[in-house]
């Protein structure tokens, strides 16, 4: 399938809403196509001076509009693609394009797997004190929170490639049970160093005990 692309330094989860600023003359026209023709586009994920994966997004609305044209629109994230080629401009139009093909979403993840996940998801807000809102495991899925379990760019990049639900939430998990110990180990240090300098009581060693 061939799609307009809009090349960005970014990755975007299936389902997630996209909130853009669009200024640059040639996403300007994208936009409007896509409006009057209720056409979708590809975000591929610019990384390692490159592309090769990104998500097909469509446009909800215009929220925005600037008398220099420029404009805020929301998009929704649908399907996870790979770039089979590309090309700066499409025929007849200023924005860049090329064909694209759709990965299978393997929605094999189980419910065992979603409840570890979700457990380990509100120990390590705990660890951080920050505010976990419960999450329905029915509506959860491994792209829910993908932006707020403190994954880099690169481990969010690997997680939009892989294509069974189940492999993700796996992911996930390994990914949270290593900072999960980090964390506690970085917790316990600063309890060390809070100690360090305190009156404390030690016991007196015995030295009539002591065998020389």
């Amino acid at each position: 399938m061939k799609l307009p692309l809009f090349p960005l330094q970014t990755v975007f989860f299936p389902g997630e809403q996209v909130p853009l600023h669009i200024f640059e003359e040639r996403y300007k026209v994208l936009i409007t196509d896509c409006k009057e023709h209720a056409a979708t586009f590809g975000i591929p994920v610019y990384i390692n001076d490159s592309i090769a994966y990104g998500t097909e997004v469509q446009l909800v609305e215009v929220v925005n509009s600037y008398e220099s044209g420029a404009m805020d629109i929301i998009c929704v994230a649908r399907q996870v693609f790979k770039v089979v080629t590309f090309e700066n401009e499409m025929t007849g139009k200023p924005y860049a394009g090329g064909i694209v093909q759709f990965l299978d979403n393997i929605n094999d993840g189980d419910e065992k797997q979603k409840r570890m996940v979700l457990s380990k998801l509100r120990e390590l807000y705990q660890l951080m004190d920050v505010p976990f809102d419960a999450i329905k495991e029915e509506l959860f899925n491994s792209f829910t929170l993908a932006h707020k379990m403190g994954l880099s760019f690169e481990q969010e990049y690997q997680l939009l490639q892989i294509p069974r639900e189940s492999e993700r939430l796996s992911f996930i998990n390994s990914h949270l049970m290593g900072t999960i110990v980090v964390l506690k180990e970085v917790q316990r240090a600063k309890e060390l160093i809070e100690l360090n300098g305190h009156f404390r009581n030690f016991d007196p060693l015995d030295f009539e005990d002591l065998e020389v």
